[in-house]
Order: C-alpha cells, then structure tokens, then sequence
C-alpha cells in the first residue's frame, strides 16, 4: 500500500499500532506499509491497517491518501475472514474514501 503524505507533514514511519504488526517504511519512490519482520501480526492486522491509514486521511493531518491494489486488499480482507467482501472487489486500485466506503458497506 502506498501512503501519500498531507502538504503539512514531510515525513511519517514507524508503526501506528504496534498491535497490528504493520508499519509505515520510507523507500526511494515513497512511503509504504510493510508487515513487522519480527513479532506478531493478527490475522485481521493487515486489514485494520488499510482502514487506520484511510481513517487518517480522512482528516487530510498527517496522510492525505492511500493507493491499494486490489489483490493486497483482497489478500488482507480473506486473511481477516471477510471473504465476502474480498470476492467483490471490483477496482484496479482503492483509494482512502473506497476502503472507508467499503468498510460501511460490508460492515467490517
């Protein structure tokens, strides 16, 4: 997933929820999440951290959007049993509003 900063804010790493098993890493072309090497990631994990991400942009603070495809997305719905919702993604990508539409929508 890639993580597109707000105007305000230069730089963001290190992990949101240390209970999701996710992080924020900066790379040449960007800033992405990636699983903790070490540690424990909930099954769930993965998915909470695509929605805290677009939750955040939401409030434009300190992210202002988010880029999933759609098989991490998928991969991230059927590792937290939402199969349902996984077998009905339809787009190439997700932004931040698409992942908080399709949280309301399954109800997840």
């Amino acid at each position: 997933m890639k993580i597109i900063l707000s105007q305000q804010c230069e730089s963001l790493t290190g992990m949101l929820d240390s209970s999701l098993g996710y992080h924020i890493e900066h790379r040449k072309n960007g800033f992405f999440s990636k699983r903790n090497q070490r540690g424990y990631a909930p099954p769930d994990g993965h998915w909470r951290f695509i929605v805290l991400c677009a939750e955040l942009a939401q409030s434009n603070l300190h992210i202002s959007d988010v880029r999933v495809s759609r098989e991490e997305l998928k991969s991230a719905l059927s590792e937290a049993h939402f199969f349902v919702a996984a077998q009905n993604l339809k787009l190439e990508t997700y932004n931040a509003q698409d992942i908080v539409n399709l949280k309301h929508t399954f109800g997840i």
